[in-house]
C-alpha cells in the first residue's frame, strides 16, 4: 500500500494487539494504518515451515483458556483446525529420567507451592513470588525452572499479586497450521505499511506527528501496541516525555521464552504427544515435547535467566544444549537421530527484546497504568495492558481492541 501523509488513526505494531484494533476500527469511517517494523504480521507470533515434515510456532503456540480465547472463534471463521489434545507438561512422561515415584512428589510440592502463592496472593502483599517457597525443600529450584517457561522469569522477579490476577482456565488448544499463521491470516484484509520503524511519537501539536523509517506521518488518534522494552528502553520515545509510561513498561519487563525444534529421524518408534524432562533439581533446564501433533520433531522449551545465556552464547546454542540434555535423558544413540531445524531467540529480537511481561514485585499495578489513555489521543494495547489475560495473544487482541474503543469514545 501507498504510505500516507496522514490518517486518523495509526496504530504502531502489526502483532495480535495492532490486528485487533485495526480490525475493531473496521467500517468506522475512519481511514487507519498500522505501521509495522517488520516484514511480516504477527509480532511475536509467528508460523515457519521447519522442514517439508514441520510446522513450527516460533513464537505462542498455544491457545491458553480456550474457553475464553477470542481467536478459537476467528479461528473457526477462517477455517483454522483446532486440535484439543491435552497439553503434554503434565503427563505422557517419557523414558525413565524422571521416574513417575519422583514426579507424583514433584506435582505434590508444586501444587503446595501454588496453595501458599494463593493464600499469600490474599493477604495483598505484591511480593516476590519466590517467598511462597518452602524454605529447603528439594524441589524448589525445578519449580523455579517451570516458572521461567510459565513467566519468562525466576520466582524473585514475579510479583505475587500479578501472578493472582491472570486468569487460567486450564483448557488449553492449539492450531494445526499453527497460531502463528492463523494471526497472520486474521491481520491479512488490515491495512499495514511493512517495514515501518516508528522511533518518535510528537504529541506536543494539534496532530500527532510519528517519525518512521518510510518518512513522517500525522494522526489524531495513535494506538501503540509495542512490547514493553521497547518503551522501557526508549526505543521508541514520546516527545513530551511521558516518564509515567516509562516507569510503567520498566515494572513489567518481557521475559525471556525460547523454543527449538529438532528433526527425529526413525520418529515412529516415539510416542506422539510425548513429554521428556529429567529429574534435574536445577533451575537451568529445558523441557521437550516429543512429537508435536505426530511430526517427525522434539520440540525444547527454555525460559528465564537460563534461556538467555543460551542465547547469548550464540546461533545454534538452544539447538546444541537441547540436544546434549536430550543424549543426558535418552542415552548417546539418539543424538544421530537428531538434527537442529529451527530456533528463537527472542530476546535478541530488536523489535521485541524477550518474550511476554511479567510484572516485578510491587509493580502489579503498572497494567492499568500502562493501559490508560493520554490526553485523549495516545492509546495503549498489547498483551502487557491486558488486567487478566497478558502474556497470550488473545489477551493482546483484546486489548487492541479495547483501545480501538476508547479511541471511538473519544471522538463523541
Amino acid at each position: 500500500m501507498s504510505f500516507p501523509s496522514s490518517v486518523d488513526v495509526a496504530i504502531i505494531g502489526a502483532g495480535a494487539a495492532g490486528l485487533g484494533a485495526a480490525h475493531a476500527l473496521e467500517g468506522s469511517g475512519l481511514s487507519v494504518i498500522v505501521l509495522e517494523a517488520r516484514n511480516r504480521l504477527g509480532g511475536r507470533a509467528w508460523t515457519v515451515q521447519a522442514s517439508p515434515e514441520v510446522t513450527f510456532d516460533v513464537g505462542c503456540g498455544w491457545l491458553h483458556s480456550a474457553d475464553k480465547n477470542s481467536f478459537v472463534a476467528i479461528a473457526r471463521e477462517l477455517g483454522f483446525e483446532l486440535n484439543k489434545d491435552l497439553p503434554p507438561w503434565r503427563e505422557r512422561a517419557y523414558g525413565n529420567a524422571f521416574p513417575q515415584q519422583l514426579r507424583d512428589d514433584f506435582m505434590r510440592a508444586m501444587d503446595a507451592f501454588y496453595e501458599r502463592l494463593w493464600q499469600s496472593a490474599q493477604k495483598g502483599k505484591d511480593e516476590p513470588a519466590s517467598r511462597s517457597l518452602e524454605p529447603g525443600n528439594r524441589w524448589n529450584p525445578m519449580i523455579d525452572a517451570i516458572s521461567t517457561y510459565i513467566n519468562g522469569c525466576e520466582l524473585e522477579d514475579m510479583s505475587t499479586l500479578d501472578w493472582d490476577a491472570y486468569e487460567d482456565s486450564e483448557l488449553n488448544w492449539r492450531v494445526r497450521r499453527g497460531y502463528g499463521a492463523l494471526i497472520a491470516a486474521y491481520g491479512a484484509p488490515s491495512p499495514v505499511a511493512l517495514n515501518c520503524n516508528v522511533t518518535l511519537i510528537d504529541h506536543s501539536g494539534k496532530h500527532v506527528r510519528l517519525a518512521t523509517s518510510l518518512g513522517r506521518l500525522t494522526a489524531d488518534k495513535v494506538i501503540v501496541t509495542v512490547p514493553t522494552n521497547l518503551i522501557a528502553e526508549e526505543a521508541i520515545r514520546f516527545s513530551p516525555p511521558l516518564p509515567a509510561k516509562v516507569d510503567a513498561a520498566a515494572g513489567l519487563p518481557l521475559g525471556v521464552d525460547d523454543k527449538v525444534t529438532l528433526a527425529l529421524d526413525g520418529a515412529e518408534a516415539f510416542p506422539k504427544e510425548g513429554n521428556l524432562r529429567g529429574a534435574t533439581m536445577r533451575t537451568g533446564m529445558g523441557t521437550y515435547h516429543i512429537r508435536p501433533f505426530g511430526q517427525p520433531c522434539i520440540e525444547g522449551f527454555f525460559g528465564g535467566s537460563f534461556a538467555r545465556q543460551l542465547e547469548d552464547a550464540g546461533e545454534g546454542a538452544i539447538a546444541a544444549h537441547s540436544i546434549d540434555e536430550i543424549a543426558g535423558f535418552l542415552g548417546n544413540d539418539i543424538r544421530r537421530k537428531l538434527k537442529p531445524l529451527y530456533e528463537s531467540r527472542w530476546g535478541h529480537d530488536p523489535f521485541a527484546r524477550g518474550s511476554y511481561s511479567h510484572a516485578l514485585p510491587g509493580h502489579a499495578g503498572d497494567r492499568a497504568v500502562l493501559a490508560a489513555p493520554v490526553d485523549g489521543r495516545l492509546f495503549f494495547a498489547g498483551e502487557a495492558t491486558s488486567p487478566n489475560f497478558f502474556t497470550t495473544a488473545h489477551g493482546a487482541r483484546d486489548s487492541g481492541e479495547r483501545a480501538s474503543k476508547e479511541v471511538l469514545a473519544a471522538l463523541d
